[in-house]
């Protein structure tokens, strides 16, 4: 079908336009207008901006902690219709998580923490949410075969094998470390664990531990930077973990997840400020780092993470008062709900401290727009961030609301920088395409994949952006004015590094020894998903 997207806005920042213009689609493609052809579709979209398909590179959609959540907080769900399993319907349910994706123009969406014994579960989950693509990163980091290579002093090639056939038995997109070193030292009883602390037992620092990572994903050419949660998350002081976090990365390419975590200061009467200024500046001289924000807004979430030290120190602090702690091969997990409070001094200074690293780190290719999903607040907060970075006038009546001896330990008052729908689209699609080696998104030139989004401008940003006009997926309209009008199934997208298949000898005698079981027994074979062609690789740069 030939599909003519006529005389709207296309915004599309990898291939420098912004201009008014038609746009063809036709067989899933992006294609040049045809000569002496007429649609079989069209739709008028004057008036109206075209952006490619979002494209989210942080958010957590499925595996073991995401259920675990959906366990811990019943309350959250709506009753399961007769015949259905018990979370079918559950707000967060992975077919709401496509649809509500979809309906704000996402097309694309990255589970960024899946341990590998639980790859296969993930990806039946992901293969259950409908519309979107859909992507993992693999956890590294805190295991005992990875840990034991580098307390034996194997070499960068072995670590590289293991990283490469992890990442092919699990599927994932790239490699995310959590804390390296800190839960394991969480088994000994440590209840702090810096970047320069050493593992118990293995005698490794975490230092050691994210740079035979970072070597291994470079030595690979796998795409994505080697994705980091830092040590030290949501600890007074804790700016200078991640600032020399981004000095050891020695000039090679890094990515630090949910940087508003890291961005604390201990200065004032409540020994907790922001310190987004200078983590900012440190950003803004690191051309080989990216970061994505994981921006807190203020209402009821649950916080999920493998950084099971962080985790158990923030129990005391759920709210409602319940939580999960587990212990497990590698990073175990804790699920601690937490409701961010307008009038709470410390929540205020998490909601300005991540505003101020959108706004002050200059280039929008390496800052990604994330909430850290569901911890900083759940993606349907998206719209509303927006709205807060694209208007200083509503930075500023938000900013009336909350306690103001939070903003006096905060930039975010003197900035005067707005997001344009440009910066936007980089941060939201172009430079996601380019931070995970995607060719065929992100953008609207001839030959990329048809994920478009078409949106009604509106003086109320988060309205114009929680509703998209029109939402193409390969070409299929699946939503029409915010409502999805078509259901599909897209792909996950891997990566498959090649590598020395010695080492898969020596993971077989491994799980043997210690498991009792068959290493392949945790891949992710395709013909157990419950679609044909599950996956589409992405290639590792030659």
């Amino acid at each position: 079908m030939l599909i003519l997207l006529k005389g709207g806005r296309l915004i599309d920042p990898l291939n420098a336009r912004d201009e008014i213009a038609d746009l063809w689609i036709e067989d899933g493609r992006i294609v040049a207008p045809p000569q002496g052809r007429q649609p079989d579709q069209t739709h008028d979209v004057a008036g109206k901006i075209v952006m490619a398909g979002a494209i989210d590179i942080h958010s957590h959609i499925a595996g073991g902690n995401v259920n675990t959540a959906r366990l811990l907080l019943p309350e959250l769900h709506r009753t399961a219709r007769p015949g259905e399993l018990s979370l079918a319907t559950a707000k967060w349910s992975t077919f709401e998580t496509g649809n509500i994706y979809a309906a704000m123009g996402f097309t694309t969406v990255v589970e960024p923490a899946v341990a590998p014994h639980q790859a296969l579960q993930a990806h039946l989950e992901l293969s259950d949410i409908p519309i979107i693509d859909k992507a993992t990163l693999t956890v590294l980091g805190n295991d005992d075969f990875l840990l034991s290579l580098l307390r034996d002093g194997e070499g960068p090639a072995a670590i590289a094998d293991y990283v490469a056939a992890t990442l092919a038995a699990s599927n994932g997109l790239g490699l995310k470390c959590i804390n390296a070193g800190g839960a394991t030292a969480f088994k000994y009883n440590a209840r702090t664990f810096g970047l320069d602390d050493v593992v118990p037992f293995y005698d490794v620092a975490s230092r050691k531990i994210l740079e035979a990572l970072q070597r291994a994903i470079q030595d690979l050419k796998v795409p994505h930077p080697l994705h980091v949660h830092c040590n030290n998350l949501g600890v007074p002081g804790n700016v200078s973990t991640a600032i020399a976090t981004i000095e050891a990365a020695r000039g090679l390419p890094l990515h630090l997840a949910h940087l508003q975590f890291y961005g604390y200061g201990d200065e004032g009467d409540h020994g907790f400020s922001s310190a987004a200024a200078a983590l900012a500046a440190a950003v803004n001289a690191a051309p080989n780092v990216s970061v994505d924000v994981g921006q807190v807004m203020f209402q009821q979430t649950v916080t999920i993470s493998s950084d099971v030290l962080r985790q158990f120190n923030g129990v005391s602090s759920a709210k409602p008062r319940k939580s999960v702690i587990y212990d497990g091969d590698a990073n175990g997990g804790g699920i601690v709900p937490y409701l961010y409070r307008e009038s709470d001094f410390v929540n205020a200074v998490q909601w300005a401290c991540g505003l101020e690293l959108f706004l002050l780190i200059n280039d929008p290719w390496r800052v990604f727009f994330t909430t850290d999903h569901p911890n900083g607040a759940p993606f349907t907060a998206y719209p509303d961030v927006f709205a807060l970075l694209m208007s200083r006038e509503a930075r500023a009546e938000a900013a009336a609301r909350v306690p103001q001896d939070a903003l006096a330990h905060s930039t975010l008052p003197s900035i005067a920088r707005e997001y344009n729908l440009n910066e936007i689209a980089i941060m939201t699609r172009a430079a996601p395409a380019k931070l995970f080696g995607f060719k065929d998104r992100g953008h609207l030139g001839e030959g990329g994949i048809a994920d478009v989004a078409v949106y009604s401008p509106d003086k109320d940003i988060a309205k114009m952006f929680r509703a998209a006009h029109l939402v193409f997926k390969d070409g299929d309209l699946v939503v029409r004015d915010g409502r999805v009008a078509h259901y599909r199934w897209g792909k996950a997208l891997k990566v498959n590094p090649g590598y020395d298949k010695a080492i898969d000898r020596r993971l077989a005698g491994y799980y043997e020894r210690h498991f009792g079981v068959s290493h392949n027994m945790f891949a992710v074979p395709e013909h157990i998903l419950p679609h044909s062609d599950p996956f589409q690789e992405v290639a590792c740069a030659q």
